[in-house]
């Protein structure tokens, strides 16, 4: 997700006025920030405010995609069980077969070409989250409270 989409998704939510008074401004220097109006810019906190405002994780995943990264939205803390731990290795092990399955056929002419390393990368990114949300959950269930690494 790019800056400009991010802003715009949150913003919809309240729609401008709602957003710019929430933010103590009009609609119009609103406008001006997320569309860079005359050296105007989004400054990371107000974006933090707005996205905050929204409920949503608009900003965090466009700043993460921006960087070559994934956002992960981690599990919050409460009472997690072996049954959901179970569920993310199996929610792994599929996309393990997906990330498989489309190398073999992606790599059948000898080539990987734009399209199928895009599948590939979307993949391996899907793979990433699960696993950082599997090892939140495990470490949720498993490790006494207040320990760390």
């Amino acid at each position: 997700m790019e800056f400009l989409s991010a802003y715009q998704e949150m913003i919809k939510v309240h729609g401008w006025n709602g957003t710019a008074a929430t933010l103590g401004m009009n609609k119009s220097a609103l406008e001006a920030r997320v569309y860079e109006v005359k050296g105007q810019g989004m400054r990371v906190d107000t974006a933090m405010l707005i996205q905050s405002y929204s409920g949503t994780s608009h900003f965090a995943q466009a700043v993460a995609h921006a960087t070559g990264g994934v956002y992960v939205d981690l599990p919050g803390v409460g009472e997690h069980d072996g049954d959901e731990l179970g569920a993310k290795f199996h929610e792994l092990y599929v996309k393990l077969g997906d990330l498989s399955k489309t190398y073999s056929f992606a790599t059948k002419d000898g080539e990987i070409d734009n399209r199928e390393r895009a599948d590939l990368e979307h993949i391996a990114q899907e793979m990433h989250k699960t696993m950082k949300e599997l090892m939140a959950l495990m470490f949720q269930i498993y490790c006494r409270p207040g320990a760390s690494a």
